[in-house]
């Protein structure tokens, strides 16, 4: 079955086309428009959590996603659980997927993440500290963890899903 249409979700930080499929998300670009407007209730609930995310209300996601090679799974799976308002080197995602010496390759399996956002490739920064790379730009990737940081660090308690 081909992929359905992307659909357009707005945000305060960027402009994204979301693609579902079988009940799953199969991918995101960013900087980008779909071809319609959420159509399912699957489609507005991704929209919902994706906007709740962008002003800073949402930590983690609960809609599944698809995923592609047993590699890039595990790495996923591993950017996946990094916390909200945090980042991990990819030396350390090696390592926590169990392949110390594979930072390039994990640079490579996050930068194929089709899924950003959602799996947090933007939480894996390089062991300088630096920010790497991003495929959404390096100012996106920065505004993203600015958001996060800001939500962490609310004076007023408020605490986000």
């Amino acid at each position: 079955m081909p992929d359905s249409l992307p659909f357009t979700v707005q945000t305060s930080l960027v402009t994204l086309a979301v693609r579902v499929e079988d009940g799953s998300v199969t991918g995101i670009n960013l900087n980008s428009r779909g071809v319609a407007e959420p159509r399912s209730a699957f489609e507005r609930q991704v929209a919902a959590e994706l906007a709740e995310y962008a002003a800073g209300e949402r930590r983690e996601f609960s809609v599944p996603v698809a995923f592609q090679t047993a590699f890039d799974r595990e790495v996923w799976h591993a950017v996946a659980a990094i916390p909200y308002g945090e980042t991990v080197s990819y030396a350390e995602i090696a390592r926590r997927v169990e392949r110390p010496r594979a930072y390039r390759a994990v640079g490579a399996a996050n930068g194929r993440n089709p899924i950003p956002i959602i799996i947090p490739c933007h939480r894996v920064v390089a062991s300088d500290g630096g920010l790497g790379g991003y495929g959404g730009g390096l100012p996106l990737k920065r505004r993203l963890l600015e958001l996060e940081a800001r939500a962490v660090n609310d004076p007023t308690g408020n605490r986000s899903r």
